[in-house]
């Protein structure tokens, strides 16, 4: 009884490690915002000029890469700008359209990381704010 007590125990606390290991992998992520907001017009099928204002989020691995990420703010926001410059009112307004988006924002600012750095350092980017007119 003593020892099926003892590896009882002994699977409970190594399951417990196993927890903490995750819990340390999630501390290694760092999040980059845009500030400020990111405002700028899309093609409207009406005659009045459509606008879509977003918050943009960049998730990397390890904190260190924030300082990349904000030596090439400019280039990744111009990118962002140009991406939502050229979509159709119908796509900023649907939810797969923003998805769309999302991931061709995604794409394009690892292409620009991955020439100027050598790698891709965005794990994923979210729209945390997306509004549109």
């Amino acid at each position: 009884m003593k020892i099926i007590i003892a590896v009882l125990l002994l699977l409970l606390s190594s399951s417990i490690n196993v927890f903490a290991a995750d819990d340390k992998a999630l501390e290694e992520y760092a999040y980059y915002g845009f500030e400020p907001e990111i405002v700028t017009n899309y093609i409207a099928n009406r005659k009045k000029l459509g606008y879509v204002r977003i918050s943009v989020e960049l998730m990397v691995k390890k904190p260190e890469q924030l300082v990349s990420l904000e030596r090439h703010d400019p280039l990744l926001r111009a990118a962002i700008v140009e991406i939502l410059g050229n979509q159709t009112e119908d796509k900023v307004k649907s939810l797969t359209g923003k998805e769309e988006i999302r991931r061709e924002c995604y794409e394009m600012i690892n292409r620009l990381l991955e020439q100027e750095v050598g790698e891709p350092l965005v794990v994923n980017l979210l729209f945390t704010k997306y509004l549109y007119d």
